[in-house]
């Protein structure tokens, strides 16, 4: 877990982020995901008591700076990878996901498209159902038990209806042919030359990250004791191109916004 790697993602996770949603929802995010990270940099340390360096003692069990360290890098590590799962969430629907792979795994790529849609559709129809069960006189007493007895029948009543709906999709799309040899498919997204051209660009960088693992540049040591970064020419260049690797969709976004932006000027 190099800090300049986990810093490069962190950072391009929030950008991306903030690309694809309001100032609001931004700021609401990153508000409960500080918080997330604070209490994982300190518990860390409350649990491990690896590392040289001691601080002070805490019910006679020592409190490293190591620890502390390593702390934040995991909590570091764990909200770049929640923000990047949010943004991958929003962009990659169903309908793309079958797009990709309905050719080569239709079955696969269905139960796929169906599971990244399970959890919006389902925190959709909590929300439904409890509208609905307040409108017929439920949740009227305030007990703990009427709660608890209340939340157990939105749950079985979700659930059963997620059933439902997955099976009836699975027949549908049985009864259209999908996956069957010989049928066409239409689909609103296409492959352009530039596509092409930035996947080429892509990989070339993925592949120069991929050897600077190779040749330990980017190895990173917390216990016993941190280590140093490897500052060198090839060092440099090596998170140079992590960097431009992390704010790739960023940077396209600005783009296709600015474009678009452009575009209705000229309505």
């Amino acid at each position: 877990m190099n800090p300049v790697i986990l810093g490069c993602s962190l950072i391009g996770s929030i950008l991306f982020f903030s690309m694809m949603n309001s100032p609001k929802v931004v700021l609401k995010d990153i508000g409960y995901y500080l918080l997330v990270f604070i209490l994982i940099a300190i518990t860390n340390p409350i649990f491990s008591h690896n590392g040289e360096t001691i601080l002070f003692f805490l019910n006679d069990n020592p409190v490293t700076l190591e620890a502390i360290i390593y702390g934040i890098a995991i909590a570091t590590m764990l909200v770049a990878v929640i923000f990047w799962s949010k943004s991958y969430s929003e962009i990659m629907t169903s309908d793309k996901f079958v797009y990709l792979f309905g050719r080569t795994i239709p079955k696969l790529s269905l139960v796929l498209s169906m599971a990244l849609r399970f959890i919006p559709m389902l925190k959709l129809q909590i929300k439904k159902v409890n509208q609905v069960q307040k409108t017929l006189g439920l949740y009227t007493a305030d007990s703990i038990t009427d709660r608890i007895l209340s939340g157990i029948r939105v749950l079985n009543s979700v659930l059963t209806w997620s059933l439902e709906n997955a099976i009836n999709r699975g027949d549908s799309m049985r009864a259209r042919g999908y996956g069957l040899k010989g049928r066409t498919n239409f689909s609103l997204f296409k492959f352009y030359k530039r596509d092409g051209m930035l996947l080429i660009a892509i990989i070339l960088i993925l592949v120069i990250a991929i050897l600077g693992f190779v040749f330990n540049i980017f190895d990173f040591y917390y216990y016993p004791a941190v280590s140093s970064l490897e500052i060198t020419g090839v060092g440099i260049l090596e998170y140079i191109f992590v960097f431009i690797l992390m704010i790739i969709p960023f940077i396209i976004e600005v783009k296709e916004n600015i474009q678009w932006k452009l575009l209705r000027s000229k309505i």
